[in-house]
């Protein structure tokens, strides 16, 4: 007994060694963001800059430029990770993932739709794409559904719904080739020009459905028990999944609104978060969203300053990693 209980507070304190650890790359990668650029900042003039205590150009650069996209970045990676990580418990599917699966794609032709049919409500641009992520999700679980849900046929039908959503944002971009700019930093995904309008967008979804994530970490635990134990210990399994992928669905979609089709963020992080701190939502929420955190900002800080003066799109960067990443995880899960 006194060896479990030691076990269990070894394993509870690595967890949050773990955790501690990811917040401390997440704070460097935001401050390798606010300092790498066209301008290189030295750090203590940064954290001066911060405190308030300096006021000059590099002050200017800071706060009107590097520090909202810096902030999009934080909201981003917190987002698409906390949504695979919710999406692969309530789907038992560890190739579950907002891009994968169709979710991003139907918030993506939602957005792109507003923007070039209807600019004049770009304004609710955000809730248009949640709706166009739910929508996603519900077809998917449609087609998916036969005598119960199979981890195979939800990526199957995912796939076919991203392709036929991804066919309605080429036709769009055919037919409205005259319109079509502002729409292509969205196919791939990328946080330049993001500015304090942007984060005023994101902000909020981000701290709701990050508190929601957490506050139905407990529930996310019991799901991944199975349909029937999880009915035994008392769980309303429909009610949790559908109120669940509104969370993951809402979370991907305000991050689609704002930076575009950024891809494989919600497949990459949760696996590293998991094999770092264990299934237990618990720790693993927190886990993936400071991982999260860490991936875009030093990915986004990557493509500005390796490639400089090219910015590249953070999306081909996430794409690059996440594509090899996939079909090793298809490979051995299938």
């Amino acid at each position: 007994m006194a060896n479990d209980n030691d076990g269990k507070v070894k394993s509870k304190t690595w967890r949050i060694c773990a955790i501690i650890i990811l917040v401390l790359i997440g704070v460097g990668g935001i401050l390798l963001s606010l300092a790498k650029g066209a301008v290189e900042i030295p750090i203590t003039e940064l954290l001066n800059i911060l405190l308030g205590q300096e006021n000059n150009i590099n002050s200017q650069i800071i706060y009107n430029i590097r520090l909202p996209r810096t902030i999009v970045a934080i909201c981003v990676g917190l987002n698409l990770a906390v949504a695979g990580a919710i999406l692969q418990a309530i789907m038992r599917n560890p190739l579950a993932d907002p891009h994968i699966i169709g979710i991003s794609s139907g918030a993506g032709l939602a957005g792109i739709a507003t923007m070039i049919i209807l600019p004049k409500f770009e304004y609710l641009i955000t809730p248009i794409s949640f709706l166009g992520a739910m929508l996603a999700a519900v077809v998917i679980y449609i087609l998916a559904w036969k005598d119960g849900i199979r981890p195979v046929r939800i990526i199957l039908a995912g796939v076919a719904v991203s392709a036929f959503f991804g066919s309605g944002i080429s036709a769009l971009m055919i037919f409205y080739s005259d319109r079509i700019h502002s729409a292509l930093m969205w196919m791939v995904g990328g946080l330049a020009a993001r500015s304090w309008p942007h984060v005023e967008i994101i902000l909020p979804y981000t701290i709701f459905g990050c508190i929601v994530a957490y506050l139905g970490a407990r529930n996310l635990n019991i799901l991944q028990l199975g349909d029937d134990i999880a009915r035994s210990l008392g769980l309303k399994v429909e009610v949790v999944r559908f109120s669940m992928t509104a969370i993951a669905a809402i979370l991907a979609a305000s991050s689609v609104s704002v930076v575009g089709l950024l891809g494989f963020v919600g497949l990459i992080v949760p696996h590293a978060a998991r094999l770092l701190v264990g299934s237990d939502y618990r720790y693993l929420l927190p886990a993936t969203g400071f991982l999260g955190i860490a991936v875009i900002t030093l990915s986004d800080t990557f493509a500005r300053v390796v490639f400089a003066p090219i910015e590249l799109p953070v999306g081909i960067i996430m794409a690059f990693i996440g594509a090899p990443f996939f079909l090793f995880l298809l490979r051995r899960e299938l």
